[in-house]
């Protein structure tokens, strides 16, 4: 006889969404974590670097309080009151989600999950202090069992994080002081966005990328936005080379580049992505399938060994929190028999650095090597009234439409407030919206959000203050 109805091993965003609506559906659901509910997303992602983020938007804002008729201000930042807020507010989310959970019936099992046989799970005990009232190591069983247990930073040859002088995100997030000189490898989000911060809080940033341009799976045009916009706050970028060796001395080191060049740094932070926590699970044993370093799973979660589902990071890309969540419901409903066929519309990426960058759907590049015939609308922020009172003018909204049907394919916005907007033009890509149906929605002034209304215009022909 099981124990559960359901055991999910991952309290991330991924697994602990999926308890909660597993146990409004009736299941009895049990919910295995070995460090922090939450998972990376609410302790060492999402949420601390939002608040950092927050807290250098303010520092900034403060540095130019002249631009809004203020007596000219000189502030000062303290690193170990911002961290405290991240930890603050992580914590508040924490304590939050161990409110929903016993509140919906799901009972938390604490310690590290490994798989027996399908259908069969062995907990361990781990060094993570247990929360109260949480079950400990043991054997439990259940009739279906969904792995949600997310990804970790990506080891590079010769850039292992020590701790002191190379970074991942973690250290970053609890950084002694604010290092002079900081090079940050990889210029994805995470590299990005920590460039951003770490540049405001008066760092020497230096982002080094293989590929030839930073933010590579970004639309290119928005992507050399965003260059320019970091260049401008002193942020050098170097593009096409990578780190070959590191020189570590007692508090700095020196990175050898493939050009043959060199740059002198106090500390390194690796962001070259993440992988998928497949390890130490049993998936071996148990014969599951894996594709390039994750599960393979349909729709649904479904594995290739029955009763066996994987969600979220360990699934594969993209790899965000909002993704996860959303297979999390798609699985637990899929077990309950809700019949809605388990669709999933494009997925919306955001990076939070200054200026923010949001996209959802084909970027124009994608669009046209899929041999489509398209309708592209731009429209710069500067004819925005909204983003001049914000005093952040600098910034584009781009909508991408197939020439053929007039359906949105994809937008990307760079500016002001991004990530707050991208859910509009997500909603319309879902939905096969026109270039016609959007034209004629009538959007609030003064807004932001008018510039999306006048990209869609300018792909049709003219926008009216562009």
């Amino acid at each position: 006889m099981s124990d559960y109805d359901i055991l999910i091993i991952g309290a991330g965003p991924g697994g602990y969404v999926a308890a909660i609506r597993a146990a409004q559906l009736g299941k009895k659901v049990g919910l295995i974590e070995r460090d922090h509910l939450g998972g990376i997303c609410l302790n060492w992602g999402c949420i601390p670097t939002k608040a950092m983020l927050k807290g250098t938007d303010v520092l900034e804002a403060a540095r130019h309080a002249d631009r809004f008729g203020l007596a000219p201000l000189e502030p000062r930042i303290e690193p170990e009151r911002l961290v405290g807020r991240a930890v603050e507010v992580s914590g508040q989310l924490t304590a939050g989600i161990a409110f929903l959970l016993k509140k919906n019936g799901v009972e938390v099992i604490w310690g590290a999950a490994r798989l027996v046989q399908p259908g069969q799970v062995q907990v361990s005990e781990t060094a993570a202090p247990a929360p109260r009232g949480a079950k400990g190591p043991g054997l439990y069983a259940a009739d279906h069992v969904i792995l949600a247990t997310g990804a970790r930073p990506r080891a590079l040859p010769g850039l292992e994080a020590d701790g002191h002088l190379v970074w991942t995100y973690r250290e970053a997030l609890r950084p002694k002081a604010v290092p002079e000189r900081l090079i940050v490898v990889g210029s994805g989000a995470i590299g990005i966005e920590f460039a951003s911060i770490y540049a405001a809080l008066g760092a020497q940033v230096t982002v080094v990328e293989l590929a030839p341009r930073i933010l590579p799976t970004e639309d290119a045009e928005i992507a050399g936005l965003m260059a320019k916009a970091l260049q401008k706050r002193g942020i050098a970028l170097r593009t096409g080379v990578s780190v070959v060796g590191l020189d570590r001395q007692d508090n700095s080191l020196t990175a050898q580049l493939s050009d043959g060049s060199e740059i002198a740094a106090d500390r390194l932070l690796s962001a070259a992505g993440v992988v998928a926590n497949v390890d130490g699970l049993g998936l071996e044993a148990l014969g599951v399938a894996l594709d390039r370093g994750v599960v393979k799973a349909d729709a649904a979660g479904r594995t290739s060994v029955p009763g066996l589902y994987a969600i979220g990071d360990l699934a594969g890309p993209p790899m965000l929190a909002h993704k996860a969540e959303h297979d999390g419901i798609a699985c637990v409903e899929a077990i309950a028999g809700i019949p809605h066929g388990h669709h999933r519309g494009p997925i919306p990426a955001c990076i939070y650095a200054s200026p923010q960058i949001a996209s959802v759907g084909l970027t124009e590049e994608a669009a046209k090597a899929e041999g489509r015939s398209l309708l592209v609308g731009r429209f710069s922020l500067r004819g925005n009234g909204k983003a001049l009172v914000l005093g952040e003018p600098d910034g584009l909204a781009k909508c991408v439409f197939d020439a053929e049907t007039d359906r949105l394919l994809g937008a990307q916005i760079i500016g002001a407030e991004a990530s707050e907007l991208i859910h509009g033009l997500t909603i319309a890509v879902t939905l096969g919206a026109t270039s016609a149906q959007l034209a004629a929605v009538v959007f609030p002034h003064p807004t932001l959000s008018e510039a999306l209304h006048e990209a869609v215009l300018a792909a049709r022909g003219g926008a009216i203050h562009g």
